[in-house]
């Protein structure tokens, strides 16, 4: 019996999936592993709600709304109710140190929407699968939600495992921006976003610390200063 698995099992099957806790990395559990975290009838987060975030962070409404717009096209969700999943196969590497096609390698990269025409998004289908082999640790090696955080980031923002991390994002769009606010917070990040304007040298401080040195490549401190400007002529500032 493989005890990694047998442990994601019986999380699972807390949550309502029909499985047998028999530590076998199977169909069924790969499948399960997908299913527990689809939901369709997610509610989004009302104006009140995304006020009070802003409010936590000293922010504005179109400051995060900006952010929001930004990460995953502004999706926490896709179109089957399966929550926002990125596969990265370079932080399983790092992981477990071996390659496996698809799954694991040193390199990032491989990404993929749904190749195999099959309509199950191909992140957690690669996220099924490696969680079926090494349990909880597969679900810290992709990023989740409107905000894309990754799911490694679970203990520095105080929630108790990674897979009450991914459960509670997939319950409903506040706890996406709770979650962003956790991590501005923890990574000291809350003074750039309250930075954040139309003019995207002002959002560079948001866009190294949330995007990485990287960033600019992908122009990430211009498209927040967009979409700022965008939410700005929105009612309310709503992504």
């Amino acid at each position: 019996m493989n005890a990694a698995t047998a442990d994601l099992q019986a999380w699972l099957k807390a949550k309502g999936q029909a499985l047998v806790i028999d530590g076998e990395a199977g169909p069924v559990t790969r499948r399960a592993a997908v299913e527990a975290f689809r939901n369709p009838k997610a509610p989004a987060i009302t104006p009140a709600e995304l006020k009070l975030v802003a409010d936590r962070l000293g922010a504005t409404v179109q400051q995060v709304s900006a952010v929001a717009a930004v990460e995953s096209g502004g999706a926490g969700w896709d179109e089957t109710g399966l929550l926002r999943c990125l596969w990265e196969r370079h932080y399983l590497w790092k992981r477990i140190r071996f390659a496996i096609p698809l799954l694991s390698d040193p390199t990032p990269g491989g990404y993929t929407v749904d190749a195999d025409h099959d309509g199950v998004n191909d992140s957690w289908e690669k996220l099924g699968t490696a969680a079926a082999r090494f349990g909880r640790i597969a679900f810290e090696c992709a990023s989740f939600g409107k905000f894309q955080l990754m799911g490694a980031n679970w203990q520095k923002l105080g929630y108790p495992s990674v897979l009450d991390f991914v459960w509670q994002l997939s319950r409903g769009e506040l706890a996406h921006y709770l979650a962003f606010a956790r991590f501005l917070e923890a990574n000291r990040l809350v003074v750039a976003l309250r930075q954040v304007s139309g003019r995207p040298d002002d959002c560079r401080a948001l866009a190294v610390g949330y995007n990485g040195a990287g960033y600019e490549r992908f122009a990430y401190h211009a498209k927040i200063a967009a979409a700022y400007e965008a939410a700005m002529q929105r009612v309310g500032g709503q992504p």
